[in-house]
């Protein structure tokens, strides 16, 4: 269950669909002179880089972020060409930010922030770069989530993003969404999810919107990253979304038509 590393698929569509409204989200909650917190369930590494070998194998980030960046998908205003920017002064030309590190570079000092995340290498990885910025735990994220709510500041958002090795977190992640709901009733939550060929996310999809009428359920579709994937797309799921995300979803719904 713990055979899944995201350098191979750092910088990829479904990376830049999620961390463009990630991004979008925190610098809209940082415009209110208030502080507030960010949590995160399974933080992966944090720092990734495309030249690496693992970038290099399967070539996604070639069709993801360096495409979006030569087709000028995002100005220099944008949280999220700003979160890249700062990574790449701190980290090298081919340095990627991981959610974790996009949130740091856009969060206060006046905001807190906690990250899961159970893989042992991975999270061998996150503890240094991140440990000035976050207090961390090295444990399942889905268990955790609960257990972080509510937070302290209330005001806050907390970012889901499984691996979806274990087939039955498409039942159990709606159930651990309205418990969450129940507990942290004015969180930003947000649960990204991939859109697969053969259509195992359908049935969660449906419950969750059923549950959550209010959220924002924004979907984009792009070609499989190579012969044989079945990834065709990417999902995100916001319960309480900030005002102003749905613009930026129908902005990456039309650029992403464009591929």
């Amino acid at each position: 269950m713990l055979s899944y590393q995201h350098a191979y698929h750092a910088g990829n569509l479904a990376d830049v669909h999620k961390h463009a409204l990630l991004s979008v989200m925190i610098d809209y909650l940082t415009r209110k002179d208030k502080p507030l917190s960010y949590l995160e369930t399974h933080a992966g590494r944090g720092l990734y880089f495309l030249d690496g070998e693992e970038s290099a194998k399967t070539g996604e980030a070639a069709q993801g972020i360096l495409r979006a960046t030569l087709r000028n998908w995002f100005d220099e205003d944008h949280p999220y060409a700003r979160a890249l920017a700062k990574t790449r002064a701190a980290h090298g030309a081919q340095s990627y930010p991981g959610s974790p590190m996009i949130a740091a570079s856009l969060l206060r000092d006046m905001d807190s922030m906690q990250l899961c995340e159970l893989h042992p290498q991975e999270y061998e990885a996150l503890f240094p770069l991140m440990k000035r910025h976050a207090r961390l735990h090295q444990h399942d994220g889905l268990e955790m989530a609960i257990s972080m709510t509510p937070p302290t500041p209330r005001r806050g958002l907390m970012m889901i993003d499984p691996a979806w090795e274990v087939k039955t977190d498409y039942t159990q992640i709606p159930k651990l969404l309205e418990k969450l709901s129940t507990r942290w009733n004015v969180g930003v939550v947000a649960l990204w999810y991939p859109i697969l060929e053969n259509r195992a996310q359908a049935g969660m999809v449906a419950r969750l919107m059923g549950a959550f009428p209010q959220a924002l359920s924004h979907e984009v579709r792009f070609p499989p990253a190579r012969t044989g994937h079945g990834m065709i797309g990417s999902g995100m799921f916001v319960i309480n979304p900030p005002w102003g995300l749905d613009g930026e979803a129908k902005r990456l719904t039309d650029l992403f038509k464009s591929l």
